[in-house]
């Protein structure tokens, strides 16, 4: 098919399909309804409101707590190389492609893989099971940190002396490190400092207790937490895009006005030169070891929020001609920048911190909600106005996490609301199951799972199986593959160029096609070679039984890929390429828009190889694979042991030709 014909058929298609909306709420045009046709789909008021989601969305607690302390472990400067090279070869070209998926077919994380080939529509299903488990316990970090919010406004910050009844005799604190004959006294019994106890021990945050068997009795205080949380997120989201488009002028701005004030006061501190010195010098045979690329990737598929079907969904609210390609690159800019700079924010403290204590950096260093809860406020507690820092630090804390919360949860309504858009878009249907998602189901059934006394065993459980690196890697995986190989890159191109009206650098495609599965395919084999069972804290190791139920979390999205493939291809009556067609838009017009005949691995006039319907011949798969083995044969000639007589059984026209997804743009 021509160009121009390919372009004239999307636009049909969408000014038939997708029309803009009118700017009102799901359900409020009675002439749909009367005409049998879904509730139109919102669009954002305004292209600030999306820049802001997104900046919201993937602007996260992650890039506070988790990426310094990654980048000071993994060799300092140093581990910008691995950084930028899963930067630019993964986490950019797979954020750019969710979000130009979700406007090219105004469809959320699941129903928009159904358009482009329905066979990896359990891409979607992955997705959506993986954000379902991380909305269940990353609330919960933010029920720690507004109950630490309102510990602050005590007369003095509780975790800041031993004299509170909950210390135990072994509370020493901190500023009697600065005595080196009392420090080296103290060091040599068990001791505890006084913020490690109130997070930890005795009647006060977690009170965990010895195992995960032991889960103990529910902490009330963190319960009631946990529930305003769920309001507050509630109440973003409940309107759909209208609410949180502006919700997010707050919560997605105040966070970096505050890291900003965080960071002059830190680089002011005594100590912060050494700080910082100790996050960013140079190691570079640490790049050695394959742990820091594994680190790398993860930091970028997690920063990103990537591979959750959120991306997705949110462009799905843009308009068709919206230049999403422009607005991803800035994104992307400004995502990394904040996780650099947010470095400095936190070692410019922890080196004060250290200084105080008289003690190295990487004595005081923390990542997760050590820094966060154990650290951060530790070194507050030292400065001047420490109530004030404290306050600052964990409202910029909360907006991090709240922001991020609700759009991953906004993304996964999106995506359910898409299967069944006749019901859940009409009146306020679409208000009734998000409040069934947010109270009568998650929080009550799973939430309440972190909040006893053993809930910080259950909260790293999910936190290292259900949300891994492996799950997001799994899933890019697959979305190159379908976008690149089975929709076509080409083709792909030749909507976002309808979109956008330029074709975006030939880099994406090659990323698309080559760069980004290799990488993800090296990322997850190393992350399984150097895979280590869970533990807390390097001491308690956990039972075999709960590792099975954290494989069990992971595998429960992985698998969903495969498992639909099979039930496609078993539901499947005609041939097997047609399974993976996008066959709704090609019935829609007389035009192909565009057939995966156009750019699939095997040729169009192979009508015979094309024809054969799976649910008759189960050898096809053999038979593909041959085919495959011809071509390579063919073209490198390096196969070995395959007779002459079975390569020529095979019609030579059906060998594969790859260079279909190489054109330059």
């Amino acid at each position: 098919m021509a160009q121009k014909e390919k372009l004239q058929c999307l636009k049909d298609f969408h000014k038939d399909t997708l029309k803009p909306s009118p700017g009102k709420s799901p359900g409020t045009r009675p002439e749909d309804e009367a005409e049998g046709k879904h509730p139109q789909r919102e669009k954002w008021a305004s292209k600030l409101d999306f820049l802001l989601s997104v900046a919201g969305g993937f602007v996260g607690l992650g890039n506070v707590w988790r990426f310094p302390y990654l980048c000071y472990k993994n060799g300092g400067g140093a581990f910008l190389i691995p950084y930028f090279i899963f930067l630019f070869g993964g986490g950019l070209p797979v954020f750019f492609l969710e979000v130009a998926l979700g406007q090219f077919t105004s469809e959320g994380g699941i129903t928009c893989w159904d358009k482009i080939s329905p066979i990896f529509s359990g891409i979607g299903y992955a997705s959506i099971v993986i954000v379902s488990l991380l909305n269940i316990y990353y609330i919960v970090i933010l029920a720690w940190g507004l109950y630490y919010l309102f510990q602050c406004f005590r007369p003095e910050l509780p975790w800041a002396s031993c004299n509170n009844p909950w210390n135990t005799a072994n509370c020493v604190e901190d500023t009697h490190r600065k005595n080196k004959t009392i420090w080296a006294a103290i060091n040599a019994t068990n001791f505890t400092s006084p913020v490690t106890e109130f997070w930890e021990y005795v009647r006060n945050v977690l009170s965990i207790s010895d195992s995960i068997e032991d889960v103990g009795p529910i902490k009330w205080e963190l319960a009631l937490c946990l529930l305003a949380v769920w309001i507050i997120c509630f109440f973003c989201i409940w309107k759909g895009v209208k609410s949180t488009g502006k919700v997010v002028y707050i919560t997605a701005t105040f966070p970096f006005v505050m890291l900003i004030v965080l960071l002059v006061r830190g680089v002011t501190l005594p100590g912060a030169a050494e700080g910082i010195k100790f996050y960013l010098y140079p190691n570079v045979t640490r790049l050695e070891d394959p742990e820091v690329w594994i680190d790398a990737g993860t930091q970028i598929f997690f920063s990103y929020a990537i591979c959750l079907g959120a991306m997705t969904s949110l462009g799905s609210y843009n308009k068709y001609k919206y230049n999403c390609y422009r607005d991803c690159l800035l994104l992307g800019g400004l995502n990394s920048a904040t996780s650099f700079v947010s470095g400095f924010a936190i070692f410019s403290v922890l080196g004060f911190m250290a200084q105080e204590q008289g003690v190295d950096i990487a004595d005081v260093a923390e990542s997760g909600p050590g820094l966060a809860f154990i650290a951060y406020p530790k070194a507050v507690s030292m400065m001047p106005l420490p109530t004030f820092w404290a306050v600052l630090f964990f409202i910029m804390l909360l907006l991090l996490g709240l922001d991020s919360q609700f759009v991953e949860v906004e993304g996964q309504i999106t995506s359910l609301v898409d299967l069944y858009p006749s019901f859940l878009r009409k009146g306020y249907h679409r208000e009734i199951f998000i409040a069934i998602i947010c109270f009568a189901s998650v929080f009550v059934l799973f939430s309440f799972l972190f909040v006893p006394q053993g809930g910080m065993y259950v909260f790293q459980l999910f936190d290292y199986y259900a949300a891994s690196g492996v799950c997001l890697l799994w899933v890019a995986f697959f979305e190159c593959i379908a976008v690149a190989w089975v929709y076509g890159a080409d083709n792909f191109y030749d909507a976002i160029e309808d979109m956008i009206g330029y074709r975006p650098n030939f880099w994406m495609k090659w990323c698309w096609t080559t760069i980004t599965p290799l990488l993800c395919v090296g990322c997850f084999i190393f992350s399984l070679v150097k895979y280590k069972p869970l533990t807390y804290n390097k001491i308690y190791e956990y039972p075999e039984w709960s590792i099975g139920v954290g494989w069990t979390l992971a595998l429960a999205s992985m698998t969903c890929i495969p498992m639909v493939m099979v039930i496609k291809i078993i539901q499947s009556e005609g041939p097997l390429i047609e399974v993976c067609d996008h066959s709704a838009w090609n019935n829609h017009h007389d035009c192909v828009v565009p057939r995966v005949s156009e750019f699939s691995f095997i040729e169009q006039n192979h009508s015979t190889f094309l024809s054969i319907p799976f649910t008759q011949d189960m050898s096809l798969l053999f038979l593909a694979l041959l085919t495959f083995c011809s071509y390579l044969n063919h073209r490198y000639n390096f196969i070995v042991g395959t007779s002459d007589q079975t390569l020529n059984a095979i019609s030579p026209s059906t060998s594969c030709n790859f260079a279909n997804s190489f054109h330059t743009s």
